[in-house]
């Protein structure tokens, strides 16, 4: 057998082997609400050739590639198991098995490794948590995306209803129309009908009605069948305590903001301070985009170096806030046209780090450029650390971080030399370390954070509002803090 022939023999038993985990992964997430990941990689719905993929893109971050060959017994055993909701990692159980020297079967080790999510141990499904997108614009969309594709057994989140203006004849048609396609983002991955009459659009057998309402006031949510709901306000039209309240109405239990909240709202970074969030608090927000994607590594330096000072430098892409054509707009310079130039622009990232990290005392600057590109920026984030490094060392510890730590889901790490930022649309971390860009002298460094500052941010929300209403559910095997 020629080389060309052996590899592509190999070619098609993984294949045939990834084949075969597809109506496993299905199973055990519609039956049993349970998350199947590879390296914090969701495999839900994914093809063959995607579950490949990821597991050859392991070798970026864990310096060797997975084979399925490997995870395949990890995931059959999963299969024996009395499992409630959880989120197990079959790369992390593959990579601390082979690391177990206790001679322990597959089987065995699998049962041990996920013993919090069995039998008496495991959460008892409940009946699900309402949700209300208040706006239907491109983070309220790919919102919506994300809380339709984690549906799951139904018992989760559930996608209720989505508030809008009227905009005329067709109006439903058109907001279906933009949840199927999208230029960035790609086609919707399942179907969508529409239901004029009743003002309802069905996405993967998600019935979510579509209510028409100029002012949070006009919309009794119980009307509708909504209780206890958790509201995502998308607008960013109201941004403090007050303006937020006037979500609260009947059917309406908390109001979660898409943007940077002002005054005493809790600006919260999943992964970084969601755990500070009172269960008796009602409005809070998920910062913005750029906070989101510099927090996580900037904790996780400081916890390691100690961060003196820094300086945040973000490249971003335009968004709608700015002009396809020059024309009036109150901030200087967004006026001008965004496809046409780099515009200098203001970020308020930087101060509201204080708010998601209060222990970091070191002061924290920043400035912002939009470029001509639609979707992922770049976070320059220089810093000035408590001791001295090496560059080695850094990416070493960063790459460990985004693999074994609490801040995995949030954190990623390329090494790929060719990395462009179109690369990362549809990265569902908050940031993602580019290895190759990453300078540092002495004590200080410069790490280049790329991020989907629409869908990563996204992800984000989903995050904090899984675990402000009670269905975020543990991961598997569990991370040392």
């Amino acid at each position: 057998m020629t080389v060309n022939e052996d590899s592509f023999t190999n070619w098609k038993t993984r294949e045939e082997i990834a084949e075969s985990m597809i109506p496993i992964i299905g199973k055990l997430h519609r039956e049993r609400d349970v998350t199947v990941l590879l390296h914090s990689r969701s495999l839900v719905n994914k093809s063959v050739v995607s579950i490949l993929k990821t597991h050859r893109f392991a070798r970026q971050i864990a310096g060797e590639e997975l084979s399925v060959v490997e995870t395949l017994p990890f995931l059959q055993a999963l299969t024996t198991l009395d499992l409630g909701p959880s989120q197990i990692d079959i790369g992390m159980l593959a990579a601390t098995y082979r690391a177990d020297d206790r001679g322990l079967s597959v089987e065995a080790f699998t049962a041990e490794a996920v013993a919090g999510a069995t039998g008496a141990n495991k959460i008892e499904r409940g009946e699900g948590r309402d949700v209300v997108l208040y706006g239907f614009g491109r983070i309220g969309r790919l919102v919506a995306r994300l809380l339709i594709e984690k549906s799951g057994s139904g018992n989760g989140l559930r996608l209720r209803a989505i508030v809008v203006r009227g905009g005329g004849d067709q109006d439903i048609v058109k907001r279906a129309s933009l949840l199927r396609r999208d230029s960035i983002h790609g086609q919707f991955q399942g179907t969508i009908t529409v239901d004029e009459a009743t003002d309802t659009i069905t996405a993967n057998g998600n019935a979510i009605k579509v209510i028409y309402a100029n002012d949070p006031s006009e919309v009794d949510y119980t009307a509708h069948g909504i209780k206890n709901a958790i509201l995502i306000d998308n607008t960013g039209k109201w941004r403090d305590r007050e303006g937020l309240s006037k979500h609260l109405r009947p059917g309406i239990d908390k109001v979660v903001l898409t943007a940077p909240g002002k005054g005493d709202v809790p600006n919260i970074v999943h992964g970084v301070n969601h755990d500070t969030v009172k269960p008796d608090e009602q409005i809070l927000s998920c910062a913005s985009c750029t906070t989101n994607a510099i927090v996580p590594p900037l904790k996780a330096m400081d916890d390691e170096y100690g961060v003196l000072r820094g300086h945040v430098e973000t490249v971003h892409s335009f968004t709608n806030d700015q002009n396809l054509l020059d024309n009036y707009h109150k901030a200087d310079r967004r006026g001008r046209s965004a496809p046409l130039n780099m515009v200098i622009t203001e970020t308020g990232a930087a101060s509201a780090v204080a708010k998601a990290l209060p222990d970091l005392k070191a002061p924290i600057t920043g400035s912002s450029i939009r470029v001509p590109v639609p979707d992922v920026s770049i976070a320059i984030l220089s810093l000035r650390l408590g001791r001295e490094t090496t560059r080695e060392e850094v990416l070493e510890y960063l790459r460990d971080v985004s693999l074994n730590s609490p801040l995995k889901r949030q954190i990623d790490f390329t090494t790929a030399p060719d990395a462009v930022s179109m690369d990362f649309v549809g990265s569902r971390h908050a940031s993602i370390v580019d290895a190759g860009a990453t300078k540092v002298d002495g004590d200080n460094a410069i790490l280049y954070l790329w991020y989907d500052n629409e869908f990563g941010y996204s992800c984000q929300v989903i995050r904090v509002v899984q675990h402000v209403s009670g269905v975020e559910y543990p991961t598997f095997p569990a991370t040392a803090v």
